[in-house]
């Protein structure tokens, strides 16, 4: 499992690697750039999401059809060419435009995708544990050298960095990644987003992902602005930045693996969402309401162990309540509102800077994180499922075609391996009864 997911992991990590690495400084470095306004800055920091919400439905269906290798390979020619724009940028308009190209390389659900292709679904939550350490060890790595590197060499190394990381992105796609089985189903070819938006548990989760990528980009519109900007008491220098955000990226990973074992291994992936939208409520009304720069610590420690806690599991309950033709265009739908959410999250925070003060800031986030988890309130833990292998030659096809039950999620052949697929709950259902009503 861990060969099939750990170069999947390392190109995504990478690819955040590039957009994470301007995260910590892009907003105080935004705003010394020709025509620069506070609003202007929040869509800069945001900007890569909007993009990406508009393509990742797309990208993610576009893989379903022609493969996600390809579609990989298309996503991260864009986004270099995005890194390019950014880093040559000497004006608002010219970066914000490299922030839309880096967006539009929208890989992010095919790659989440093309790991629930290749992994069995009761490893699939060690798998996407794995992808999430990944991120967020690129988030640790961004978030220490970023401002050191931005304060000596300038910004635009940050993006030229970034291109030579999608550069290295693309050899490994096609030196180490290998190809997804071919899967045959009984569904409709196209994945309909009706049914995906119908379905309660896959939108509860496409509301929880919004949620969450929405916080961040407010957090990291707001943060460097408030520790450095005069306005607000701290005095931090830019190049000291680094002290604040990697312990609370440590504290993040320490954070992360107990959240992932305790919400997959156990099965209780709602009661980790509330925890961390507890802790998401608290860092940012500390991070409003303290004047000590200990404290205001705390509060980014506070946040970051949040958002670590719930990502490997976001999208892994994604991919397991969706049925096997649904993946892609799932996380697609999925990524695609939680990144207009990132986008709506800076801009909102730009607009803020410029019309409120910061505890008024940090109470109102506050009260929208109450609302979000009195919604996650109603949340169902998935039912855990079993997996049926049984070799083609040994399976009756008309049978399998009239095989129905309540305890039946869905049947699948993997046409690569010659493999029938059952996917089953196995506290309703015994593995002979399915094996008498499909086999020769």
């Amino acid at each position: 499992m861990f060969k099939k997911v750990l170069p999947l992991s390392l190109i995504l990590s990478l690819r955040f690697l590039g957009l994470f690495l301007v995260l910590p400084v892009l907003s105080i470095y935004a705003l010394t750039l020709d025509g620069a306004t506070p609003l202007l800055v929040g869509i800069i920091v945001g900007g890569y999401a909007l993009t990406q919400a508009i393509f990742q439905i797309p990208f993610g269906t576009l893989s379903d059809k022609i493969g996600r290798k390809p579609t990989l390979l298309f996503g991260l020619i864009i986004f270099l060419i995005g890194s390019l724009i950014a880093a040559t940028s000497t004006d608002i308009y010219t970066l914000m435009l490299g922030r839309f190209l880096q967006g539009a390389g929208a890989i992010g659900s095919v790659i989440t995708a093309m790991i629930a292709d290749l992994v069995e679904e009761e490893t699939r939550g060690k798998a996407m544990a794995i992808m999430g350490g990944f991120i967020a060890l690129s988030f640790a790595v961004a978030m220490a050298l970023g401002p050191v590197i931005a304060a000596h060499y300038g910004i635009d190394s940050l993006f030229y960095i970034t291109a030579g990381l999608s550069i290295l992105a693309i050899l490994l796609l096609f030196t180490k990644v290998p190809t997804p089985p071919k899967i045959i189903h009984i569904y409709h070819d196209t994945a309909k987003i009706s049914d995906i938006l119908k379905d309660s548990n896959l939108l509860n989760m496409v509301i929880i992902n919004a949620m969450q990528k929405g916080l961040m980009t407010m957090a990291f519109v707001l943060i460097p602005i408030i520790l450095v900007g005069d306005a607000y008491g701290f005095g931090w220098d830019k190049a000291e930045l680094w002290k604040v955000y990697v312990p609370a990226m440590i504290a993040g990973l320490v954070a992360m693996g107990p959240a992932a074992v305790f919400g997959e291994k156990h099965n209780k992936p709602k009661q980790i969402f509330l925890i961390s939208i507890v802790l998401f409520v608290g860092s940012f009304l500390i991070m409003g309401l303290t004047n000590s720069s200990t404290v205001f610590v705390i509060g980014v420690v506070l946040f970051f162990i949040a958002f670590n806690m719930m990502e490997p599991l976001v999208q892994s309950m994604i991919s397991k309540f969706a049925k096997v033709h649904q993946k892609g265009a799932a996380l697609g739908v999925s990524n695609s509102v939680a990144y207009l959410s990132t986008f709506i999250g800076g801009t909102l925070a730009g607009i803020l800077l410029g019309v409120s003060d910061r505890e008024t800031i940090g109470i109102s986030i506050a009260v929208v994180a109450v609302l979000w988890l009195l919604w996650t309130l109603k949340l169902q833990n998935p039912v855990k499922h079993s997996h049926l292998f049984i070799p083609q030659v040994e399976v009756n096809m008309n049978k399998l075609r009239l095989l129905e039950s309540e305890h039946i999620a869905e049947w699948f052949i993997n046409d690569t391996e010659k493999l029938v697929v059952v996917k089953y709950n196995a506290e309703k259902l015994e593995e002979a009864e399915i094996k008498a009503k499909i086999l020769n």
